[in-house]
């Protein structure tokens, strides 16, 4: 049991100095599996309007929207993990992709 938590630990270790990469690829996941049905519910509510409107918000939506999610949320996502314990984080970065893979595939995106 020692060796699988050192094993554990070694792991978390060898991840933390990652962690702004690790919590940027997470938030750029959950953007590109969740930004289609963001898209669609947006489209639907100016699908009348004129089209400059629609580009223009589009525009906003995408630079803005998208941009200040990774720019204000993956500093909040790489605090939250770094202040899990060395025998947590391992586990809940290898977790946490699986997880994400996982409903990527069973949502047709891979």
């Amino acid at each position: 049991m020692y060796e699988i938590k050192n094993l554990i630990i070694q792991l978390s270790q060898w991840l933390y100095p990652w962690l702004g990469e690790i919590s940027m690829a997470i938030m750029a996941t959950l953007l590109v599996i969740f930004g289609g049905r963001l898209n669609r519910m947006i489209k639907r509510q100016i699908g009348g309007w004129h089209f400059i409107l629609r580009t223009v918000i589009f525009i906003l939506l995408c630079t803005f929207g998208y941009g200040a999610v990774l720019i204000y949320l993956t500093p909040m996502l790489t605090q939250l993990l770094a202040s899990m314990g060395m025998i947590y984080l391992g586990p809940l970065v290898v977790g946490i992709f699986i997880a994400l893979g996982s409903f990527a595939e069973r949502n047709n995106h891979i």
